[in-house]
């Protein structure tokens, strides 16, 4: 049990001036501490240092990975959306982050695969506040309440939410027809007259070849916590800013733990290639239309990586209703439920009522003048 206990891995840095905890500054290079205001720089690994490495896709899939690629952390499973998120040791009640249910943590750890990369947040709290607040305000119909609670609510929660990345090398060879398109003369009898159209054909002509892609950071969310279309929508993302996984930027934040997992995540990743190899043969066929018979496509050397994007989530729980909004931590850009007003809609439909009416007792006065 003690060696159970030294896996798990902590995301806490106690401040070497007065014991608080550091937090990670979004944007900077190091952490502050909030009590007393002491910074401590966060050593440099970059690219230059190796990089963030590939872990073969078919050694984890036969459970022979490193345990060094292993972690266990201490989270917290949402009754209601079943989230699994990273609690801190000593919290033991809490609101869920992603649907704000109160939730009573437990203490159990959660085994995964480590993160290998990560985006560092580069908005702090306040101005991902002023993204939401403005996206709100731009919203025709939304609820002036809900704007107004949004804007003076509790803080934002920044959440690392759990992705997938996968490599791939693809061959493909094909069958299928081109079509080219060419026109024949018709006459046909329209109002009791002759007339000549031009009528639309397609020659079909068998057609077979090969082509070849090399997909890098195919991207899959491994997190079943918010709505595909919220997250989908925050793209894109920077990886090619991906840092190396250290903890460090998780101080004063929260991590999900993957709720899709590996195999899941690779079927995921290869129905994108599917859809973008169909793009290449029909490219490759050519001609004006693209008929495809049959594609076989050989795959190899998968490789994955386990890497954590940043978003601020802010769930309000507004007249009964909750209300869901994502800021990606490093652009700003805003999704969420569209909240409506109701009686902002009524308004709508009056005020456009009697525009209708006043227009029509226009027309009509106009055309008894005449």
């Amino acid at each position: 049990m003690e060696e159970r206990t030294k896996t798990v891995e902590e995301h806490r840095f106690p401040c070497q001036q007065c014991g608080a905890d550091y937090r990670y500054a979004p944007g900077e290079s190091h952490l502050v501490c909030d009590h007393c205001g002491d910074t401590q720089d966060i050593a440099a690994v970059g690219p230059w240092e190796g990089g963030i490495a590939e872990l073969d896709f078919r050694t984890a899939m036969d459970n022979l990975l490193p345990l060094q690629e292993m972690e266990e952390t201490r989270v917290s499973q949402c009754p209601n959306c079943a989230a699994q998120v990273e609690f801190d040791p000593d919290l033991h009640a809490a609101e869920c982050p992603f649907c704000a249910t109160p939730v009573v943590t437990d203490t159990g750890t959660h085994r995964h695969i480590k993160p290998r990369g990560l985006l560092p947040f580069a908005l702090d709290e306040a101005a991902a506040r002023t993204a939401m607040t403005d996206w709100l305000g731009s919203l025709w119909f939304a609820p002036n309440g809900l704007q107004d609670y949004a804007r003076k609510g509790r803080r934002m929660q920044g959440i690392y939410v759990p992705y997938w990345t996968f490599d791939a090398d693809t061959k493909s060879a094909y069958r299928g027809e081109r079509g080219t398109v060419y026109y024949e003369s018709r006459t046909v009898m329209r109002d009791g007259k002759r007339e000549t159209i031009r009528v639309q054909k397609i020659r079909w002509n068998p057609a077979s070849g090969r082509v070849a892609r090399f997909f890098d950071d195919v991207l899959v969310l491994a997190s079943r916590s918010l709505p595909k279309r919220f997250t989908d929508a925050l793209e894109p993302w920077d990886l090619a800013a991906l840092e190396p996984y250290r903890p460090e930027f998780l101080a004063g934040f929260r991590a999900e733990g993957y709720q899709v997992d590996l195999d899941e995540g690779y079927h995921e990743a290869r129905a994108h290639m599917d859809r973008v190899i169909e793009r290449d043969v029909k490219f490759d066929i050519g001609g004006d239309r693209q008929r495809i018979h049959h594609i076989d496509t050989r795959v190899s050397d998968v490789t994955f990586k386990h890497v954590l994007l940043p978003v601020w989530l802010a769930a309000y729980k507004y007249r009964g209703k909750t209300y869901r909004f994502v800021v990606n931590g490093r652009t700003g850009r805003v999704q969420g439920e569209r909240p409506w007003s109701a009686w902002k809609i009524a308004i709508a439909v009056a005020v456009g009522l009697s525009l209708a009416a006043a227009i029509g007792y226009a027309v009509a006065l106009n055309q008894g003048a005449i």
